[in-house]
C-alpha cells in the first residue's frame, strides 16, 4: 500500500503557483492539436495553417468551458456557497463528459464551416484525445483530487487526512484511457491498411464513445462521489447514453458496411 505525499505544485512564486496538473493538461490540448494536425494532412483533409490555429483556439476554449461547466454542475452543493471558487480552474476539476460535450459542438461548427464531413475530423480527433486523457487522470492523481472507495488491496492509496486506503481510480482511469488509445490505434492502423474495402466515417468516433462509456460506468463504482437517483453516481448518469448511443451508431455502421 502507499501513502500520497505528492506535492501538486512545481514552483510556487508568491501567491502564484505553476501546478503539474496545469502543465499536463496544457501539454496535453498541444499533444491533441499536432497529432490532429499531422493525421488531417495525412488524410488530406482541405485544411490550411489558419484553420488549424482556428481550430485550436476554438476547442480549447470549448475543452475549459465545456469541462468546467460540467465539473460545477457535477459539484453544485459546494459551488453554490462558494461561487468564486467556479474561476478557481488552478485548483482542478474538470469534467470530462462537459468537456466532451463541449468539443463535439466546437468540432461541428469548425466541420461545418470549413465544409468538410464531421467525421472525418472526429475519427482523427479522438485518437490523441484519448491518450491525452490519460495523462489528464494522471495529473488528477498528482493533484490529490477524487479518489476511490476503501480497499484493502496491496495497491490501495491514503490520501492525507481522508481516512482508510483508497481506490487510486485516477489510475484506474488512465490505464482505461491508455487502453482506449491503443484499440483506436490499432484501429486506425487496420483501416489504412485495407483500402480496397470501405471503413464507414464515424467508426472511430463511435468505437470511442461506447468504449469510454462503458468503462467509465464500471469504474464509478469504486469511486468515492455522492449517489443519485436509484443508486447511481453522477458519471454514470452521464456515461448510459454514451454507451447506448455510441453501441447503436456502431450496430448501424457496421449494417451499413454490410448491406
Amino acid at each position: 500500500m502507499f501513502y500520497y505525499d505528492i506535492d501538486p505544485v512545481l514552483v510556487q512564486v508568491g501567491p502564484f503557483a505553476i501546478r503539474y496538473y496545469g502543465i499536463i493538461f496544457a501539454l496535453g490540448i498541444l499533444f491533441s492539436f499536432l497529432a490532429i494536425r499531422y493525421l488531417a494532412k495525412k488524410r488530406q483533409l482541405p485544411l490550411s495553417s489558419q484553420d488549424f490555429d482556428e481550430l485550436l483556439v476554438a476547442s480549447t476554449v470549448a475543452v475549459l468551458v465545456g469541462a468546467r461547466l460540467g465539473h460545477v454542475i457535477s459539484s453544485w452543493g459546494y459551488y453554490s456557497s462558494f461561487p468564486l471558487q467556479i474561476f478557481a480552474v488552478w485548483n482542478g476539476g474538470m469534467a470530462f463528459h462537459g468537456g466532451f460535450l463541449g468539443l463535439v459542438v466546437a468540432g461541428y461548427w469548425f466541420a461545418k464551416k470549413k465544409k468538410i464531413h464531421f467525421y472525418d475530423l472526429a475519427d482523427i480527433a479522438v485518437i490523441p484525445a484519448a491518450l491525452a486523457l490519460a495523462f489528464g487522470r494522471i495529473a488528477n492523481f498528482l493533484n490529490g483530487e477524487f479518489y476511490g472507495t476503501p480497499t484493502s488491496l496491496p495497491w490501495g492509496v491514503k490520501f492525507g487526512n481522508i481516512p482508510e486506503f483508497r481506490h487510486p481510480v485516477q489510475i484506474y482511469e488512465a490505464i482505461k484511457n491508455f487502453v482506449i488509445f491503443v484499440v483506436l490505434w490499432q484501429l486506425h492502423n487496420l483501416f489504412n491498411k485495407k483500402v480496397d474495402q470501405k471503413i464507414p466515417k464515424g467508426t472511430l468516433f463511435w468505437t470511442f464513445v461506447f468504449l469510454y462509456g462503458s468503462v467509465r460506468f464500471a469504474l464509478e463504482f469504486v469511486k468515492e462521489v455522492p449517489t443519485y437517483a436509484f443508486g447511481l453516481k453522477w458519471g454514470q448518469f452521464w456515461s448510459i447514453p454514451m454507451v447506448a448511443i455510441g453501441g447503436y451508431m456502431l450496430w448501424k455502421l457496421c449494417s451499413k458496411r454490410e448491406s
